[in-house]
This record gives structure tokens, sequence and C-alpha cells, in this order.
């Protein structure tokens, strides 16, 4: 699990820049860079979306990852200590990405 700093203002899961999703999923299966990467649990809160009220914000939270040429990508697990998610005005999925993608090094 990392701590999860989401920086995507208009998701419903954001509060206060945590995540009350629970679990997130970041796509990208053949990203090389960190744009090519997006939030796939991403939902637009001016999209008539609610609150999930059953969930809390949290720092701590699982990912399941896509990014396979991601260096901290371990069995589709994000295995880095600290994500930045990211995509201040984004209305789509694809307007958000992984701060913290970084590419292996073959």
């Amino acid at each position: 699990m990392a701590d999860l700093k989401c920086g995507v203002k208009n998701c419903v899961y954001n509060c206060d820049c945590l995540c009350s999703k629970g679990d997130i999923m970041v796509g990208g299966k053949h990203a090389e860079k960190k744009n090519e990467t997006c939030c796939e649990s991403f939902s637009d809160r001016g999209r008539g979306s609610a609150r999930n009220g059953m969930e809390h914000p949290c720092h701590v939270i699982g990912i399941d990852c896509e990014a396979t040429r991601c260096i901290y990508n371990v069995d589709y697990k994000c295995k880095a200590d600290h994500v930045n998610i990211m995509g201040d005005n984004a209305c789509v999925r694809g307007e958000t990405y992984c701060g913290s993608f970084s590419e292996a090094k073959n």
C-alpha cells in the first residue's frame, strides 16, 4: 500500500487531496512516460456523481497498476512508498496520470 496524494480536484473520490475510494487502478499498459498512464478509477464530480459516503479519505491506499514498464509495478500492484495522481482540471480519465511513474530501465 502506498501513501497517495491526489491532485485531481474534479474527482468524486478526492477529499482534501486524499482518496476516499479505498483502492484505485492505474492504467497505462504500454506507458513509457507519466502522461501515458491514467487513474482508471477517476469519476468526474461534475457529471452528477455523488460522493461515496461509505468510504473515508485516507493517506494509505491499495493501488492496482497496469503500467508494467514502471519500476514500482510488481505483479500488477504498485509497490511505491508514495504516489501522486495528477490532473488538476481533469474531466475524463485520460486527463489524469500517475506522477510517480518511473520507467524501468532494461
